[in-house]
């Protein structure tokens, strides 16, 4: 029988803790992210990085306007309306050439960065002077800028590209629609679609500690809009969690129940969660008629379970 990839893993995490459903009120780890500020104490020292990363995409820029540019003193009346007729164009590449720049330049430090301190999953302290907390206050700065570029960027598909970039195991079958996701310890099964202002945090800051903990999508869940998902959360398959809602630290969503509230509870079972998807129902009005048609299911072989 195959094995399934993505089945291993929500098992594994699980196992690594003892209760994912209940919650011990007296523990310092007790999180409950309806309470808890999500907003990380960034030092502004860590803007820094800004610096050197715009200056090498500007440098990009002033190369490119100076070669369109040069020949423009002594040209012939054509020659200069043919460059004035192509100025739209020349101003669109260089906006995008800023953006990969910058997306470039981005990855290449985070590269560098996390040669010197790899980040990794664990509860520590937001603290100055700790370690792991200004890694990943300097990895959140790197890619903030690079990523808030590409998500206003016309392309819709460029975001999905950006994340993948960036470590986030995602495919092109899954969407986010103007959310907001962490980009680390983030893993998307197929067909996952994340609504229109949703906020996906594997890492976040509560009271005196910064929590970072994978979260799992499994194939075909549904996030809706405005909802907020907390570190060490794992959607089963066919989940939905509602619009506005918000989930704990490690909740596991079982699959094929929708989820709704806040914190975010089973609410009833996903009638439209479908056990085989290689089947349409399709309806000839005229006969009065309903019949299945299959067809071949064009997906990776490791999820074919």
């Amino acid at each position: 029988m195959m094995k399934n990839p993505m089945k291993e893993e929500k098992q594994e995490i699980k196992e690594n803790n003892s209760d994912l459903s209940t919650y011990d009120n007296n523990s310092d780890f007790a999180l409950d992210i309806t309470t808890s500020s999500a907003i990380s104490r960034v030092n502004i020292k860590f803007l820094a990085i800004y610096i050197p990363i715009f200056w090498l995409g500007g440098f990009l820029i002033a190369i490119y306007l100076y070669e369109y540019t040069k020949d423009i003193t002594y040209a012939p009346i054509e020659f200069l309306l043919f460059k004035l007729l192509f100025l739209p164009i020349a101003l669109l590449s260089m906006y995008f050439i800023f953006i990969f720049s910058c997306l470039f330049f981005s990855k290449l430090f985070l590269i560098l960065i996390n040669l010197i301190h790899k980040p990794r999953e664990g509860i520590f302290r937001a603290v100055n002077g700790d370690i792991d907390f200004d890694f990943w206050c300097l990895r959140i700065e790197v890619k903030k800028l690079a990523l808030w570029l590409i998500r206003n960027c016309p392309l819709p598909w460029i975001d999905v590209l950006a994340f993948k970039w960036f470590g986030v195991d995602i495919d092109f079958s899954s969407h986010l629609q103007d959310s907001w996701s962490d980009v680390e310890f983030i893993k998307f099964g197929r067909g996952v679609m994340v609504g229109q202002g949703a906020v996906v945090m594997s890492s976040m800051v509560v009271g005196n500690y910064l929590i970072i903990k994978k979260i799992i999508f499994s194939d075909y869940s549904l996030i809706g809009g405005k909802s907020t998902i907390a570190p060490g959360t794992i959607f089963g398959e066919d989940t939905v969690l509602g619009a506005v809602s918000i989930t704990t630290y490690n909740q596991f969503l079982e699959s094929g129940w929708i989820y709704s509230g806040i914190p975010g509870r089973k609410l009833k079972p996903n009638k439209y969660a479908e056990t085989r998807r290689d089947i349409i129902s399709r309806v000839d009005v005229d006969e009065e008629k309903k019949f299945d048609e299959i067809y071949e299911v064009n997906i990776d072989e490791d999820k074919k379970d």
